[in-house]
């Protein structure tokens, strides 16, 4: 070993104690860095392991691409659509990854004729299907629930039965094993489902079934396929069509195929479809690997929101390390400096500093990929103890672990580099002497940091501009293209320029900060509290550095704090001023039962109930992916709500079935205006209505199996103000002409009691209505506003609790600045001490030091925060974020934590000031 690598792992040993606080932060970024990829792989494993279950077909035939569509990605398979976009769940949706037209049903037929298919079955499922469990409340999970048809016709190779076998009728139902559990029902229970249209029906459980893979908790149920058909057509869905086929192959005995087989199989099975049959065979492979590309795209959300907080982590991990080789050169200068007086060479000093980082960079790292490894495996059995078990690995790969030991020793080295490069190159004489340099001037750095502020104030001025102008021709700028970006870009960009101008412009506002927020403390401890202030301003980069770790906190946490304040003061508005209905029944599930809403329009003290329908899969021409087609009538805009305003006619518009209502968003991002025309296509059914009218009956039959019904409106009117500001809206006989009427999603309604009806009787029965259902609520105004905020904290809990963490690293960076500090100072404070300052008055003073820095970037992070907060509702006030609210409660308490912060970080700098014996102190140089 060199003599080189020898002083440095010496003095690494000798420093262990120092190292402590770099440790953690580094291990701290480390975790977040390598749980982010260990989290991402484990959703992406599930959905695998899922998508092998639920779309194990060996073949799939399925439509072609649409014009419109601008992704080559294949259909979702009914079950795995489901289960990607819950994080892995249910077996059976038909929400596909591109625009495809439906197939014809009698293709079964052709393809089952083909030599080597086993089985070809069409994809039938059912949403919004809900499972009484053993206790008589509606089963739920995380992941959702799925019915599948299933028979010995409609196999599913994937499932086995471990009890009874497939169901017959409408009475009965099999379940999966997990589901039966979860659900508390066994062989032969007795148990009730509710059908969104055919309502509540008593069934029993003829079937327990194994799956190769786990559903991450969903509910997975078979029905028998005439059931599935007969509710499909209760719904409006066209039975006649389909989204695709699965086929199984026979060639390895019922046994899946390889990929050579499949592809074999499909090119026999495209040979054999029709010319004119829109439809394409694709191996089930190439399906499944489109689906996991498509769901993987849908879930790479979570890595960047986690990767944030590794950065903040890591951010503050640097300085923490810079301050930590700050104090070991400056105890060791003249150690560096006698070996520079034998010979050895600025690069060998330079190298014994980078030797102790790189060791702190591994310790940290290893510490930090265990932590991180164990955070993830933590989450998953929370989960799983929640009805969510995961079977795909946690474990990160070799590639994973690497990166996090990669990224931990980059951090150390470059938070040791400046140190080291100072031990390196401090003249001998200089070194010897321990002379210390004065702080260069902030001038410089405060100018580029005023300029990078305003740049990101322009931006955020140019996100408002174009989020409240309709017309890109008329912008705020003369080029069309750059006013339709969006405000997502100029949001972000001017996000990113303001927090970095703020940290640069940071140490010029050491001096004015300490004057106004030290003014106290120095009138109230004249001593005590007036060095304090003073000590601030001695190092005001480093002072500044570590306020900036609090600085980006609780940046966040304040924007956080107004949008969701900001949210529930919206929806209390909205609520308050505009909703006229007495009582909102929601669904807890996909949609309120057609006979329940009827039931419900049947009571006495009912005047009238409105819903807002949802149309799924509608496409408009011109627009890559399909659009929700709200549907209502004047009714919805006369008793519940009404846009806040509008442009063209919009109660005409809502009797005429040849225009439609547009909302102000909608309208603005494809630059639609008041009188231009739209086509609408639905989804599995077809034709034209100009030309149906020219059909014979039984073409028109054959033509509605092929195409989808079209239809061109003219835009009568544009809205603003919630609900209205976003999507297209259609009345009820535009949603007949589009063949969309009885396959309408209806998630809530609203009731309106006639005059003088006692509200809580009226209640009482409105209660005694939905209880069969299992799943609706009954809300007034004060719950449905409860109901709301409720959802908003629950989504924002997981991130305050990533927020605590950085928080308790920014405490971390101020107990390491003070341990600078005060080495710095040992003599200092050993002469206050000799001429009389107590132990408490010397805590005191450390005391106001830490808790003047957290202010500062406590104070520093909500004025960004809130400004933050407010850009962002001022961007979408017109998606419902009408009324701004400041949370001041919530914005003082972290006001207050601040201050408790700054005491608990002192604690450790004054115990080890206060344990240098005095004379010692005072005869440190």
């Amino acid at each position: 070993m060199s003599p080189v690598v020898t002083i440095g792992v010496r003095d690494a040993r000798a420093h262990a104690s120092r190292f402590v606080m770099s440790i953690v932060a580094i291990a701290l970024g480390v975790a977040f860095v390598l749980g982010s990829f260990c989290f991402r792989g484990l959703l992406d494993g599930q959905v695998r392991k899922m998508t092998s279950t639920n779309a194990d077909g060996d073949v799939y035939v399925q439509g072609l691409v649409t014009e419109d569509s601008d992704d080559s990605s294949a259909s979702a398979d009914s079950a795995a659509s489901s289960a990607a976009s819950a994080t892995a769940s249910s077996s059976s949706s038909d929400d596909d990854t591109d625009s495809r037209n439906n197939i014809d049903v009698s293709l079964v037929d052709t393809i089952a004729a083909v030599d080597g298919v086993q089985t070809a079955v069409p994809a039938r499922s059912l949403d919004g299907v809900v499972l009484v469990n053993s206790d008589g409340v509606a089963a739920s999970s995380m992941t959702g629930t799925s019915a599948n048809a299933m028979s010995e016709e409609y196999r599913w190779r994937s499932a086995h039965f471990v009890q009874g076998g497939y169901p017959r009728g409408e009475h009965e139902v099999a379940l999966s094993s997990d589901t039966a559990s979860s659900a508390g029902l066994t062989y032969g229970s007795q148990t009730k489902i509710v059908y969104p249209s055919a309502g509540v029906q008593d069934v029993t459980v003829t079937g327990i079934f194994d799956l190769d893979d786990s559903q991450a908790g969903a509910l997975v149920l078979g029905l028998d396929p005439d059931v599935v058909i007969s509710e499909l057509q209760a719904q409006g869905t066209s039975t006649d069509t389909i989204p695709r086929i699965k086929v199984y192959g026979s060639a390895n005995g019922g046994a899946a195929l390889t990929e050579k087989q499949q592809q074999d199989l499909a090119d026999a099975i495209n040979a054999a479809l029709p010319a004119d049959s829109q439809a394409t065979a694709v191996t089930g492979q190439s399906h499944r690997d489109e689906l996991n590309k498509s769901y993987s795209k849908q879930l790479g959300f979570i890595q960047p929101l986690i990767l944030i907080f590794a950065v903040l982590a890591l951010f503050v991990g640097s300085f923490i390390i810079a301050n930590t080789f700050t104090m070991i050169v400056r105890d060791s200068m003249r150690g560096y400096a006698l070996l520079r007086s034998i010979g050895v060479s600025p690069g060998q000093v330079f190298a014994t500093v980078i030797i102790q980082a790189l060791l702190l960079g591994l310790v940290g790292s290893g510490i930090g990929v265990a932590l991180g490894w164990g955070i993830v495996e933590a989450i998953v059995a929370i989960l799983a103890a929640q009805g969510t078990p995961f079977t795909a690995s946690a474990a990160p790969t070799v590639p994973i672990i690497l990166l996090a030991f990669a990224v931990g020793i980059a951090v150390s080295l470059l938070g040791a580099t400046l140190p080291a490069h100072r031990a390196a190159l401090a003249p001998p004489i200089q070194a010897m002497n321990e002379t210390t340099n004065p702080e260069p001037p902030v001038t410089r750095r405060a100018i580029g940091g005023i300029v990078l502020a305003l740049l990101g104030g322009l931006c955020w001025w140019f996100a408002l501009a174009i989020a409240h102008t309709s017309d890109t021709a008329a912008g705020p700028t003369p080029w069309p293209a750059l006013n339709g970006i969006g405000v997502g870009w100029p949001l972000g960009v001017g996000a990113g320029l303001l927090v970095v101008g703020v940290i640069m412009l940071a140490p010029a506002l050491v001096r004015p900060f300490g004057a106004v927020l030290g003014w106290l403390p120095a009138h109230a401890f004249r001593v005590t509290g007036r060095l304090a202030v003073r000590n601030l301003s001695r190092q005001k980069r480093r002072t500044a550095n570590t306020a900036a770790a609090l600085f980006v906190a609780l940046a966040i946490v304040g924007c956080i704090g107004v949008v969701t304040s900001s949210v529930k003061a919206s929806v209390s508005d909205i609520v308050d001023n505009n909703l006229q209905a007495d009582y909102v029944l929601s669904a807890n599930s996909v949609r309120i039962p057609n006979a329940a809403l009827d039931q419900v329009r049947q009571l006495p003290d009912v005047a009238d109930v409105e819903t807002t329908s949802v149309a799924m899969g509608v496409k408009v021409s011109g627009v890559p992916d399909p659009m929700p087609v709200f549907v209502t009538d004047r009714g919805f805009a006369d008793t519940v709500i009404a846009p806040d305003s509008w442009e063209g006619d919009f109660y005409g518009t809502l009797d005429d079935s040849t225009r439609v209502v547009v909302g102000e968003t909608t309208a603005s991002k494809y630059g639609w205006h008041v009188g231009d025309t739209i086509e609408l296509t639905s989804d599995g059914v077809t034709m034209a209505a100009a030309e149906a009218a020219q059909q014979q009956a039984q073409e028109a039959q054959q033509a509605a199996r092929q195409s989808s019904r079209t239809a061109t409106y003219t835009i009568g009117a544009i809205t603003k103000g919630t609900p209205w500001s976003t999507g297209i809206w259609a009345n009820p006989a535009q949603a007949d002409e589009l063949g969309e009427s009885n396959a309408l999603v209806t998630p809530s309604a609203f009731v309106t009691l006639r005059d003088g009806t006692d509200a809580d009787a009226a209640r009482d029965d409105l209660e005694n209505i939905v209880r069969p259902y299992y799943t609706i609520s009954v809300m007034s105004h004060d719950e449905y506003k409860s109901a709301t905020s409720s959802m908003v904290d629950q989504v924002m809990l997981g991130m305050y609790a990533l927020l605590a963490l950085s928080l308790v690293i920014a405490i971390f960076g101020i107990v390491n600045t003070l341990m600078l500090s005060i080495s710095e100072r040992t003599r200092e404070i050993g002469v206050l001490r000799a001429i009389g300052t107590s132990d408490g008055q010397v805590r005191g003073m450390i005391a106001i030091e830490s808790t003047l820095i957290s202010i500062m970037g406590t104070v520093l992070g909500l004025v960004a925060g809130v400004a933050a907060g407010a850009e962002i509702r001022g961007c979408y006030s017109t998606m419902g974020l009408s009324v701004l609210s400041i949370p001041w409660r919530q914005l003082a308490l972290f006001l207050v934590c601040s201050v408790l912060v700054g005491i608990l970080a002192s604690l450790a700098p004054a115990r080890r000031a206060l344990k240098i014996p005095v004379l010692d102190a005072v005869a440190s140089e």
